[in-house]
C-alpha cells in the first residue's frame, strides 16, 4: 500500500470514528430528554401544578371568591345612601380596586323585563334615578368576578391573555354551578334575593353579576 494510500485510509477510520462518537452522544441526550419528560394529562392534577389551567382555574376560585363577597355584601339601599353622601368614601369603603372600583352587594327585588340575559329588578328603598340590572347569560361579560377581592393581580399570570382566561374561566363556573339552571323565560316577575358583585361605571346604573341567587 502506497503511502498515500495509508493516510487516506486511516483518515476515513478517524471520520467514521468521531461520526460514530457523535451519534452515540445524539442518542444519549434524547433518551436522556426521553426519560425527563412526563406527559401530563389535560385538567389534571399535574397540570394545575405546573401552571394555570383555565380548565380547572374557576372551579377552584369561584367558591373563594363566592365566599368572599357574601361575607362583605353591602345591603343596597346602604350602599345607594352612601355613593349619593360620598362617593369617595364609599368607594374607600365598600369598593375593590381603582379607578373603576367593584362593590358586593346584596338585595331583594322583582324582576322586570329582561334582554340578552339582563334583567331590570325593582329593589324596595332605592332612589328613583338608581337603576339595577342583573346579568344571568347564558353570555356573561366583565371581569368583576375576577376583581372582586382584589387578590387576583395580573403579576400572578404569564400575559394578558393568561389573566383575561382567568376571568372568563371564573364566569364559566358560575355559569355552570348556578346560572345555567335559571328558567330565563320564567324570570319576569319572580321575586329575588341577590348577593353579587357590579363595577362602579356609572353609580347611579348598576349591572350585578350575581355569586348567590334565590328565586322565590
Amino acid at each position: 500500500m502506497s503511502g498515500v494510500s495509508a493516510l487516506s485510509t486511516q483518515h476515513q477510520r478517524r471520520r467514521t470514528r468521531r461520526y460514530t462518537l457523535i451519534a452515540v452522544a445524539v442518542l444519549a441526550i434524547v433518551a436522556g430528554m426521553a426519560l425527563d419528560t412526563k406527559v401530563v394529562k389535560k385538567g389534571s392534577v399535574e397540570e394545575a401544578q405546573q401552571g394555570f389551567s383555565a380548565a380547572t382555574y374557576g372551579d377552584k376560585t369561584f367558591p373563594e371568591i363566592k365566599s368572599d363577597v357574601e361575607s362583605r355584601a353591602v345591603d343596597a339601599s346602604e350602599l345607594a345612601a352612601a355613593l349619593a353622601a360620598n362617593k369617595q368614601e364609599a368607594v374607600q369603603k365598600y369598593g375593590v380596586g381603582t379607578p373603576m372600583p367593584v362593590f358586593p352587594v346584596r338585595f331583594q327585588g322583582i324582576v322586570g323585563e329582561g334582554k340578552s340575559g339582563m334583567f331590570a329588578v325593582q329593589v324596595a328603598g332605592l332612589p328613583e334615578n338608581v337603576k339595577v340590572r342583573l346579568q344571568t347569560g347564558p353570555i356573561l361579560t366583565g371581569t368583576e368576578l375576577r376583581d372582586a377581592t382584589g387578590k387576583i393581580q395580573f403579576g400572578s399570570f404569564t400575559n394578558q391573555i393568561e389573566y383575561q382566561n382567568a376571568g372568563t374561566a371564573i364566569n364559566q363556573t358560575l355559569k355552570t354551578q348556578l346560572l345555567d339552571k335559571l328558567d330565563r323565560n320564567a324570570f319576569t316577575g319572580k321575586q329575588v334575593d341577590v348577593v353579587g358583585v357590579f363595577r362602579m361605571i356609572n353609580p347611579t346604573n348598576w349591572l350585578v353579576t350575581p355569586v348567590s341567587l334565590e328565586v322565590k
